[in-house]
């Protein structure tokens, strides 16, 4: 029966997120797993918050954490040339371009339909491919699966690509767009920013790591020189004491982000190298503490989003001025990875005395997304929270892959490889003007619609 229905199947899910077609001989395939972003939000797999909340599939069902990412592997090569208009702006964009990695899985007709997302273009968001890239191999070392890492090598290598059309200047490190292409979704964001920045630093890390558990040495190496040379343009927004929000120069560009070291945390969960000094990524906690945490109800409410140096929140959104209780816990996983855990659990206690305690808000089993400073929620029985299992994954942290410190790779010796990568990424690019379209978004709309017909 299994069999005739995978042969029945299989023509409709070539053109869908099935990621069951990634499963290699011999596997089991325990089939499909959704769940809700939140009771507001009732899309499907949300893969931006997943990147939290995927530590509690990972450590309590691994084989349903795996299903997910195969399922968001053939979604980056799923290409839907179908229109959807836009809410910010009532603009008509794609369904799901080739190389991008969707929002979510879908509402309606999940793994058939992505995107149910449709407030922004997340086909040009910042922060979904690096971290699809860094779930990926955070669950590659996690289960030492390698039929799953050379099963989903292909999609990590296209994410990767697409991402190249956002460095602008070809310093290596992605630029934000003056909008909240980021899971901040009402939070703008321009230039070099820490969160997508760190996330990306992070993604050539674990893409290298990834290519030498699948052998792939030209793209081992060519990721790390990537890597190197991002590094030294993220360094940049070190201004002494916390990295800066992002590189504009705004009035808010000096903003205290909690979540600002989001990809020195996977980092180190993974098992990669600090993308930051350890000294300065303790130095940054300990601001965040300070001004985030405790400057809001005597630390006991969580970490606020965005904290301006001279100890007022952030105004400049609504997000900003929120605490996240799933980034509140990530934070604090962040501060455990750095031997702060004192910090961590006091941190992570302001989530418990506004959720749970006596005296709190009294959500209980329904963790919202967030609360503002003002004591209104959003979005109750959210996923983000169970960001919780990252603190337990960094107390208890399985012996992973050490990656090492490799020598520094000359520029030309990487050139064939980069000719290479850059006529993928050329292929992948986004189209400039609204009616134009790169070779083989083209080919990829003309076969879409011959199928369907």
């Amino acid at each position: 029966m299994t069999s005739i229905l995978e042969e029945i199947h299989t023509p409709a899910s070539l053109n869908s997120a099935f990621g069951t077609n990634l499963l290699q001989e011999g596997e089991e395939n325990i089939g499909q797993f959704l769940y809700l972003e939140g009771i507001e939000y009732p899309m499907w797999n949300t893969y931006d918050v997943h990147f939290y909340s995927s530590f509690a599939l990972i450590m309590l069902f691994p084989k349903l954490e795996l299903s997910i990412q195969r399922d968001f592997a053939a979604a980056v090569m799923m290409h839907d040339p179908s229109k959807r208009r836009l809410m910010h702006n009532g603009k008509w964009a794609s369904q799901k371009v080739l190389g991008a990695v969707p929002h979510d899985i879908g509402m309606y007709d999940p793994w058939f339909e992505v995107n149910a997302y449709n407030l922004y273009n997340t086909d040009r968001w910042k922060d979904l491919n690096p971290k699809f890239v860094l779930q990926v191999y955070r669950d590659v070392v996690a289960t030492g699966d390698k039929k799953f890492a050379h099963a989903v090598w292909p999609s990590v290598y296209i994410a990767m690509a697409f991402m190249d059309q956002f460095d602008k200047d070809g310093d290596g490190m992605i630029e934000n767009e003056g909008y909240p292409d980021q899971t901040y979704d009402t939070w703008s964001v321009s230039g070099v920013s820490a969160y997508c920045g760190g996330l990306w630093l992070a993604a050539l890390q674990a893409a290298s790591a990834m290519a030498r558990e699948v052998g792939d040495k030209g793209s081992e190496d060519y990721f790390w020189f990537k890597f190197q040379k991002a590094k030294t343009v993220y360094e940049k927004l070190w201004n002494g004491s916390y990295f800066n929000y992002d590189s504009s120069g705004s009035s808010v560009s000096s903003s205290i982000q909690a979540d600002q070291l989001a990809g020195h945390w996977y980092a180190r969960a993974c098992g990669l190298l600090p993308i930051v000094d350890e000294e300065k990524a303790k130095t940054a906690l300990e601001k965040v503490y300070n001004f985030n945490v405790l400057k809001v109800k005597d630390g006991r409410r969580g970490a606020v989003n965005g904290m301006l140096p001279n100890g007022k929140p952030d105004m400049s959104s609504m997000q900003s001025r929120e605490i996240w209780s799933g980034v509140t816990y990530a934070v604090a996983a962040a501060m455990i990875h750095e031997d702060m855990v004192e910090m961590a659990f006091q941190t992570a206690d302001g989530v418990y005395e506004t959720a749970w305690s006596k005296e709190g808000l009294g959500y209980s089993f329904q963790s919202p997304e967030g609360w503002n400073l003002e004591d209104q929620y959003r979005s109750l029985g959210y996923m983000r929270p169970l960001a919780i299992w990252a603190m337990q994954w960094a107390l208890s942290q399985p012996k992973v892959f050490k990656q090492e410190m490799k020598p520094q790779v000359t520029e030309d010796s990487l050139f064939r490889h980069h000719d290479g990568f850059s006529r993928v990424a050329r292929l992948l690019k986004l189209p400039e003007e609204e009616g134009s379209r790169s070779l083989l978004q083209v080919v990829y709309d003309y076969t879409c619609k011959r199928l369907w017909m």
